[in-house]
């Protein structure tokens, strides 16, 4: 019996079987038929709008739904100007749905909602006597997301590794606000602990600000010792008209060279103990490369400006330094290939400068100390070389430069199999630069240098990073542009070292968000 019964269930499912192929054609011909009822339908609107693009219309009313723990008064200054009642005069359809549209996108941008924010346009009650035959009632379809993230997590590259914990908070007080809390361990970073809260200033998402504060130890292998940090910030950040983002910013800083290992150099000795960094920073970001960390297409600009102790700032550092970075990318055509090849050709360069200044109510030039000059080489900045592997040292120490150039080249290939659309690349790249501290001519003869002094040694260092064929070396790799990071594991082979510099012949990984 039961094998008549098992007869039965197979001989049906044999029957109600259906050739896969056949399921993947009925697919595809049922998606076409959507596709095509979708863009018909989309047409038709275009022409009704089209039609009556310049029909008059006034805004009665808007409505923003599933939104409850978002302010009133926040809402308000967003939507409010877009009400006729505070308009001059009517708008024709067409401006409407480009104010409303553009009043959205800007309610999108605060990152408190879901996308997409959808917009709905109505005619308003008419059994309301204050309404007209023009009037349309908007509304935002606007559901919140949640009002905290809980992120843990290990982190590992760039000779470190570390576990995370991440709190997110959202809207806390109906306005956007956040607040942004973070603590790690880890093996270099060995503890870090911050949080910073934000908000957008009259409800505008391309108009921040932002407080926090930080307290980190860092082993710097490096140069010898550990670095303990303690202190506070404050920041303006705003996006322009053209595109482009800046942060104005001031910041306290405790630091702490502890920690020193038996074998320390005199410059790291001399500069280890307390010092307080009271400093004004400026950003400035143009960018127009299409994927930041795997870009195929497109330029960036950045400049980053520092100015400590000087005037009115005091602390007992003083300095001004300037930043400069820039990378363009190119896609390459290939012969027989249409539209994009996904092989690509980025180059950049990078470039800085740190001038001692007077500190406040002083005459004689502070001289740059080991936690504020560049340090350069290493997986994300010039490969080929161990990190901090370029510019001074002082026996086993890198103590930094005060004047540095950097450039390099990589041509991207999408693996044959894998194919252009993922975010995965082959690259052969060739990489190099200087760094250089100022010469204290004056320390020879038992003194310190004054204001003359500096802006020649600075010139001279200038002059002498284009002396001669800069620290280079070149390699293969692999690359991967995660969402979060961009990781690479390559084969580097230094081509050009001077003495005492650190070069690294082999595997190499790096993890980080900006790369040369």
């Amino acid at each position: 019996m039961a094998s008549l019964q098992e007869d039965g269930v197979f001989s049906r499912l044999k029957q109600n079987h259906i050739d896969p192929e056949v399921l993947i054609k009925r697919e595809r011909e049922l998606n076409e038929k959507v596709h095509a009822q979708f863009e018909k339908s989309q047409q038709r609107l275009a022409e009704l709008i089209g039609t009556n693009s310049t029909l008059p219309v006034t805004i009665s009313s808007v409505q923003v739904l599933h939104a409850p723990h978002t302010r009133r008064s926040f809402l308000e200054r967003i939507f409010n100007p877009l009400l006729s009642s505070n308009q001059d005069g009517p708008y024709t359809l067409q401006d409407a749905l480009k104010e409303v549209s553009i009043a959205a996108d800007k309610l999108n941008r605060f990152d408190i909602f879901h996308p997409p924010v959808s917009v709905y346009i109505d005619k308003p009650d008419k059994s309301d006597p204050s309404t007209s035959p023009t009037d349309l009632a908007v509304f935002i379809s606007a559901k919140e997301k949640s009002r905290y993230t809980i992120k843990t997590g290990t982190e590992a590259g760039s000779s470190e590794g570390s576990a995370y914990l991440n709190v997110l908070l959202r809207n806390i007080f109906g306005g956007a606000e956040s607040l942004n809390a973070q603590a790690s361990l880890g093996t270099r970073t060995r503890s870090s602990y911050s949080a910073f809260f934000d908000t957008p200033v009259f409800s505008n998402p391309d108009f921040k600000w932002e407080i926090g504060g930080l307290a980190s130890s860092t082993l710097k292998s490096w140069a010898s010792h550990e670095e303990l940090l303690r202190g506070a910030s404050t920041k303006l950040k705003w996006v322009n008209s053209w595109g482009h983002r800046q942060e104005l910013g001031y910041s306290g800083m405790w630091r702490q060279v502890t920690g020193l290992a038996e074998n320390a150099s005199p410059t790291v000795r001399a500069d280890a103990g307390d010092s307080f960094k009271s400093s004004l920073t400026h950003t400035w970001i143009n960018d127009h490369r299409d994927v930041p960390l795997l870009p195929s297409r497109g330029y960036l600009l950045k400049t980053t400006s520092e100015i400590a102790g000087f005037g009115l700032l005091r602390g007992d550092v003083a300095f001004g330094k300037l930043e400069a970075e820039t990378q363009a990318a190119l896609p390459i055509p290939l012969p027989g290939i249409q539209g994009d090849s996904g092989v690509s050709f980025t180059a950049g360069l990078r470039g800085g400068l740190l001038y001692p200044l007077t500190l406040g109510g002083g005459d004689i030039p502070a001289q740059s100390r080991l936690n504020d000059r560049f340090q350069l080489g290493g997986p994300t900045d010039v490969r080929g070389f161990r990190l901090s592997g370029l510019g001074p040292r002082d026996g086993p120490d890198a103590v930094g430069g005060d004047v540095y150039a950097a450039g390099g080249a990589s041509l991207l290939v999408p693996f044959p199999r894998v194919g252009k659309d993922t975010p995965l690349r082959f690259q052969m790249f060739v990489n190099g630069g200087r760094l250089l501290a100022l010469k204290n001519t004056a320390r020879e003869k038992g003194g310190a240098m004054d204001s003359g002094a500096v802006s020649r040694s600075v010139k001279s260092a200038v002059k002498e990073l284009v002396n001669g064929l800069p620290s280079c070396a070149a390699g293969v790799g692999v690359v991967y542009a995660h969402p979060v990071a961009r990781f690479e594991l390559n084969f580097s082979l230094p081509l050009v070292l001077r003495k005492g510099e650190e070069g690294r012949k082999g595997l190499q990984f790096g993890v980080g968000l900006s790369f040369l």
